[in-house]
């Protein structure tokens, strides 16, 4: 597992606090049941071709604040955003909620958790 620096942990972690997590299970369980929900990868352009949860979208974490209102104009639709594994989508909710997004969730401990979870991706 890669190591991240420590004021970038203590950042994440302070995030944490303020925006609400969801697990692979429950995100699961949310796309078995066709709920509406709008599953944003936040990985870099290049991490994308690797695999990614099926139905999700792309949006890279240095776009999103500039581009989510096209993609998505309703604040209270549900999103999920995801990462490898589960930091930077934890900054995204975090500044998604500060545009006014209130349903947002970000992947507890990311793709790495969906695959450890045994569920499938897309490539």
């Amino acid at each position: 597992m890669k190591q991240h620096p420590q004021r970038f942990l203590t950042f994440v972690n302070e995030a944490k606090k303020r925006i609400k997590e969801i697990s692979p299970s429950m995100l699961k369980e949310k796309i078995d049941k066709k709920e509406p929900v709008t599953i944003m990868d936040v990985r870099e352009d290049n991490e994308w071709p690797t695999g990614h949860i099926p139905l999700a979208i792309h949006m890279g974490k240095g776009v999103i604040e500039r581009d989510i209102e096209n993609e998505i104009p309703d604040s209270q639709s549900p999103i999920v955003v995801y990462c490898s594994g589960g930091f930077r989508s934890v900054l995204v909710a975090d500044n998604l909620q500060k545009m006014g997004y209130t349903n947002v969730y970000s992947l507890e401990n990311g793709l790495r958790a969906w695959i450890d979870a045994g569920f499938s991706i897309e490539k």
